[in-house]
């Protein structure tokens, strides 16, 4: 909705049941929004002058040039930069570089007059700045886990349109919103913003309202839960208990499980790096792979899921312990990388620590890093039991699910094509 549309609205009073509370007037209240920038301002002046356009197309082109000339590792980091709200270059709107993270105030509402979201001090400038961003409010009763995770993975679907494009997103999570007066607060900000709100809420009559204040101040909004839970009601044939998960009434004793998911991040901490290689029969998962392949990381990743999992470096010159080799294959997995990649990584890592130039020329230079992965290949073809997992350009959570994939396939003795090793 267009600021100026805004501040011109006079919704007529929306009847309510009994069960949800009467939705507050947005224009109550409210920090003033500037009005549209006038059509004599200088911005949207048009101009028959040919030099300029020329230099417009050609800075244009360059920008384009130079998003599009770039890797495919580097667009995710550009894509993943933008929806974090990071400044990548000049040239992108303001609004990018400033992520604003609102925070529910006390009996003044939301926001101040003089918060970063009052723009009434910015200029017509800002404001045209801010045209540019796209924002998303996610709401939920809970942690916003799910909320935060399902919005991540389908802006990654747009990452083309947020790096060739220069269509910032921002998104901000409001987590542990458990009732309807803070809910409307972020409604109304939301309506202010022009924002898209996505919530995942369970209590039906939060839902309700949320339903209600979205339709009339014309926010555009998508409950993530109703379709999966209306689904698994006509499955089962039992209605939902509307109680969010982290409510009082829901909290359960500390299960077995719970203490497996401890006794497996502990486990994983201690067989870090190689760490005490006798241990290594006691793992559900080995990693194996040279350095900076994301074996710890990894590692954590697993073992939060409940898998005890232990990693062994490869390292040129350097034997490997045996018991790696005595260990159920089944339970070996190895890494690698492709070797631009990894020197990049090996470079930045070299610099963190302060490496002098010939330390880096043993750890970060192409040559070493070639020979380093042509070794450990050879490893991993003299185990041909071992899969190997290609982890360039992959997030944690992909390389984590191949390998449970992998695992779980050869612990139920799923049959598997031979076609090839590399994952």
């Amino acid at each position: 909705m267009a600021p100026s549309a805004f501040n011109c609205l006079s919704p007529p009073p929306l009847p309510l049941t009994s069960t949800s509370p009467a939705i507050p007037d947005p224009n109550i209240s409210s920090p003033k929004i500037p009005p549209s920038p006038s059509p004599s301002s200088p911005s949207s002046i048009p101009t028959n002058n040919p030099n300029n356009t020329s230099q417009s197309d050609s800075e244009t082109h360059s920008q384009v040039r130079k998003f599009r000339g770039s890797s495919q590792l580097n667009r995710w980091s550009r894509a993943r930069s933008i929806r974090a709200g990071r400044r990548l270059d000049r040239s992108l709107s303001q609004g990018a570089t400033n992520m604003i993270s609102p925070v529910l105030g006390g009996e003044g509402g939301l926001l101040s007059p003089t918060s970063p979201l009052s723009v009434g001090s910015s200029g017509s400038e800002d404001n045209g700045d801010r045209t540019a961003v796209k924002t998303i409010y996610m709401i939920s009763d809970g942690t916003g886990w799910t909320a935060e995770h399902t919005v991540n993975a389908a802006l990654g679907q747009f990452e083309h349109c947020l790096v060739d494009r220069g269509c910032p997103v921002n998104t901000h999570l409001f987590s542990g919103i458990d009732d309807v007066e803070r809910l409307m607060e972020i409604i109304k900000q939301a309506a202010k913003e022009g924002a898209l709100l996505l919530y995942t809420l369970a209590d039906p009559n939060m839902v309700e309202s949320a339903e209600q204040a979205c339709e009339l101040w014309g926010v555009p909004s998508t409950d993530i839960l109703r379709p999966v839970t209306e689904a698994i009601t006509t499955h089962l044939g039992v209605s939902p208990s509307g109680v969010p998960r982290g409510a009082p009434s829901r909290k359960l004793p500390l299960t077995e499980e719970y203490f497996q998911r401890i006794e497996a991040v502990e486990f994983t901490i201690k067989q870090d790096d190689g760490a005490l290689p006798q241990n290594l029969h006691k793992a559900d998962i080995v990693l194996a792979g040279v350095s900076r392949t994301g074996k710890t990381p990894l590692s954590i990743y697993l073992a939060q899921k409940g898998y005890k999992v232990a990693n062994v470096p490869i390292v040129l010159g350097v034997e490997l312990p045996g018991t790696l080799f005595e260990v159920e294959p089944d339970k070996v997995f190895g890494l690698t990388i492709n070797p631009a990649v990894l020197q990049m990584i090996r470079r930045a890592r070299a610099k963190t620590l302060g490496f002098k130039s010939q330390a880096r020329s043993n750890y970060s230079e192409m040559d070493h890093v070639r020979e380093e992965l042509e070794f450990a290949n050879k490893i991993f073809a003299q185990n041909p039991l071992w899969p190997v997992i290609e982890v360039t350009g992959k997030a944690i959570e992909e390389t984590a699910a191949v390998v449970l994939r992998l695992y779980h396939d050869r612990k139920q003795k799923c049959a598997m094509p031979r076609i090839s090793r590399r994952y």
